[in-house]
């Protein structure tokens, strides 16, 4: 039976109802006809377009690369390397690339020579962050130019970088095998999004994060709520590794740890 109805038959049958809640009745069965959105259609104020244009834009970045010992020996053969993708923290930005290589991998190769992964570490222009489209035609450039095992493309950065760590990998899961975000975070509405197209690669991927207990700068929960969204979204290997009395500092335990490397490995994207 329809609220107006209510209404009437209240009359009819001389049911007492004082003027607030006959007001409210009447405004109740008014809203529920009348509230609902219509269905989208066209009007006579406004008219229908489409608008179609290609454009292009230039990307510039600079970069260190890492090449194993052994490559430049082994030039004549086909021998393919796994390679690490570093992102580095707000703190490196600018136009020195040296400063890149105070954290995380590139750091490491300074002191382990044998490291045995390709170590591509681009640095971030001053007052900017990172940008997926830059990162993804540096990335194509030097899977070009050199032996990149394409089935082991892994993806890693601190701080600012574990926020485009998140960013970069989730949009494009069937490029990395795995990645390791640490004390960052994300917008979690594109694993909401993800197309059909990249559900199954954003299930197969492997994702390790860090993160300290005690972090100022961003909070535990930053990462908290990046691994949940993941698990919802079908991801089927999401763990996070929190540090009980670390600070914004997770990187250098982490990057020191030579598990993450070995469990690297363990995951190929084919």
């Amino acid at each position: 039976m329809c609220h107006i109805c209510i209404i009437l038959a209240l009359n009819i049958f001389h049911i007492p109802m004082n003027k607030n809640i006959l007001l409210f009745a009447l405004l109740f069965a008014f809203t529920s006809a009348y509230g609902a959105t219509p269905e989208p259609g066209p009007d006579s104020v406004q008219s229908a377009k489409s608008f179609r244009k290609q454009i292009t834009r230039t990307v510039k970045l600079d970069y260190l690369l890492f090449l194993p010992k052994d490559y430049s020996e082994r030039a004549s053969t086909k021998k393919k390397y796994p390679l690490i993708l570093f992102l580095h923290g707000a703190g490196s930005r600018g136009t020195n690339v040296w400063k890149v290589a105070v954290q995380g991998p590139p750091k490491i190769v300074r002191e382990k020579t044998d490291f045995p992964f390709i170590v591509l570490s681009p640095q971030c222009p001053t007052g900017q962050r990172w940008d997926n489209d830059a990162l993804m035609a540096l990335l194509d450039e030097v899977m070009l130019k050199y032996r990149v095992d394409k089935s082991r493309v892994y993806l890693t950065g601190l701080s600012m970088g574990g926020f485009g760590t998140w960013r970069l990998g989730v949009a494009y899961p069937e490029r990395f095998a795995a990645i390791a975000p640490i004390c960052g975070g994300g917008d979690w509405i594109p694993t909401r999004l993800t197309d059909s197209n990249k559900a199954s690669a954003l299930a197969t991927l492997g994702v390790w994060a860090f993160h300290g207990r005690k972090d100022s700068v961003v909070k535990l929960s930053e990462s908290e709520r990046m691994v949940e969204m993941l698990k919802k979204a079908g991801c089927r290997e999401v763990e996070l590794t929190i540090y009980p009395e670390a600070n914004h500092d997770a990187w250098t335990e982490t990057y020191n740890n030579p598990k993450l490397y070995e469990w690297f490995l363990l995951h190929q994207r084919h």
